[in-house]
């Protein structure tokens, strides 16, 4: 696996990570390390999304639940992300008169909420 870090290398990488608090990110589901022969090893996005986990604790005060739960909420946003990207290419490859149609479509289903 390239890049892969064992947990020794990690923990050399992010050195104000303590090997009890990647313990509990590990069980709180921030991170999945990948089993190995050789024990478990961590991807560049498992140390990337280490690295948010802490500077979040770091801002915020978040216990390991709520790392996780932040952490699974910015998932969704970047899968969300990646669909609109996907159907923003799929209207662009539709007929000039199709899309048309769906921007007149969506300029009445919008809702816009405005701050008064």
């Amino acid at each position: 696996m390239t890049g892969a870090m064992s947990r020794d290398e990690l923990l050399a990488a992010l050195p104000d990570l303590s090997e009890a608090a990647l313990d509990d990110l590990i069980r709180a589901g921030v991170v999945q390390p990948v089993q190995s022969g050789s024990g478990p090893l961590f991807r560049p996005v498992d140390h990337a999304r280490l690295q948010l986990a802490m500077d979040l604790q770091d801002a915020y005060a978040l216990d390991e639940d709520g790392l996780a739960l932040v952490l699974s909420l910015i998932d969704q946003v970047n899968g969300l992300r990646g669909d609109m990207q996907a159907m923003l290419g799929a209207v662009a490859a539709e007929a000039p008169e199709t899309r048309a149609r769906m921007r007149q479509v969506i300029r009445q289903t919008r809702i816009t909420i405005r701050h008064g």
